[in-house]
C-alpha cells in the first residue's frame, strides 16, 4: 500500500514536471509567433490602405498576401533614402526643411524627432545608451538600473549651479520604451561593469536574467556545439 501510494505521487510530480517543461518551451514561441503575425497584419492593414483598389494584389487574389504591408514599406523607405541621397532630393529636401523651419512649433517638434532617430538609427546609435549605471531611485536605498543617454546642456548646469550632472534614461520594466529622463549628481551614480544589452536584457526579464546566468548559457550552448562536431567528427573517420 504505501509503495503503490508512492509510486502514484512519483507519477504525479513526473506528470507535472512535464507540464511544465512543456510551457516553458513552448509558451515562448508561440508567444513571439503570435506578436510577430499580429505585428504582420497591423502593418499590412495599414500600409494596404493607400493603395488604389486596382493595384492591390490583396483585391484580386482569392486570398491575401501576409507581409505585404512591410514589403511594401521596405522599398518605400528604401526609395525615399535613395531618392534624397542625389542632388535632386537634397534640394527639395532643404525646400521641405525650410519651410517646417518656419512653423513655430512643428519646427521644434520635428528637430526633436529627428534626432531621436538619428542618433537610435544613424551614425550615433553606438551613442544612444553609453553605459549601464545603478541610481537610488525612486528615493533613497532603493536602486534602479538607467543609462547614460548624452552630457547636460550648459544651460541646465548653470541653472542649477551644479557641474558634475550627468543625464540618465530610467526605463519601465517589462517595457523599456518609457521611463523618465533624469538629472544626477556622477557621486550619486554607480556604473555596472556589464553591457547596456545584458542590462536591457534584465530590464526587460524583470530581473530573472542576470548576466552571469547568460553568459553561463552561452558557454553551454558553445560546448554542446563542439560536442556535436566532435561527434560529426569521430562518425566520419568511422565512416571511412
Amino acid at each position: 500500500m504505501f509503495f503503490s501510494k508512492k509510486k502514484n505521487e512519483s507519477k504525479k510530480t513526473t506528470l507535472k514536471t512535464y507540464f511544465f517543461t512543456g510551457v516553458i518551451v513552448t509558451a515562448p514561441i508561440a508567444i513571439t509567433l503570435y506578436l510577430a503575425i499580429e505585428f504582420i497584419a497591423f502593418i499590412d492593414t495599414k500600409v494596404t490602405g493607400f493603395i488604389p483598389a486596382a493595384y492591390n494584389p490583396n483585391s484580386f487574389l482569392p486570398y491575401g498576401l501576409p507581409g505585404i504591408g512591410i514589403i511594401l514599406l521596405l522599398l518605400f523607405f528604401t526609395g525615399i533614402g535613395m531618392l534624397t541621397a542625389n542632388f535632386i532630393g537634397q534640394y527639395f529636401m532643404r525646400l521641405g526643411l525650410k519651410v517646417i523651419g518656419k512653423m513655430p512649433v512643428i519646427s521644434g517638434l520635428y528637430n526633436a524627432i529627428r534626432k531621436i532617430f538619428e542618433t537610435l538609427l544613424g551614425q550615433e546609435s553606438n551613442k544612444a545608451f553609453r553605459k549601464a549605471v545603478l541610481i537610488e531611485y525612486p528615493r533613497r536605498d532603493l536602486w534602479t538600473i538607467a543609462f547614460l543617454t548624452g552630457p547636460v546642456a550648459n544651460q541646465i548646469s548653470e541653472t542649477l549651479k551644479q557641474d558634475d550632472l550627468i543625464s540618465v534614461y530610467v526605463p519601465t520594466t517589462p517595457n523599456p520604451t518609457s521611463g523618465f529622463f533624469l538629472y544626477v549628481p556622477q557621486k550619486d551614480v554607480k556604473e555596472l561593469d556589464v553591457s547596456v544589452d545584458d542590462a536591457l536584457k534584465m530590464v526587460l526579464s524583470t530581473g530573472i536574467i542576470s548576466p552571469k546566468e547568460d553568459v553561463v548559457l552561452k558557454k553551454e550552448n558553445s560546448a554542446l556545439k563542439e560536442k556535436k562536431t566532435l561527434k560529426r567528427v569521430q562518425n566520419k573517420k568511422t565512416e571511412n
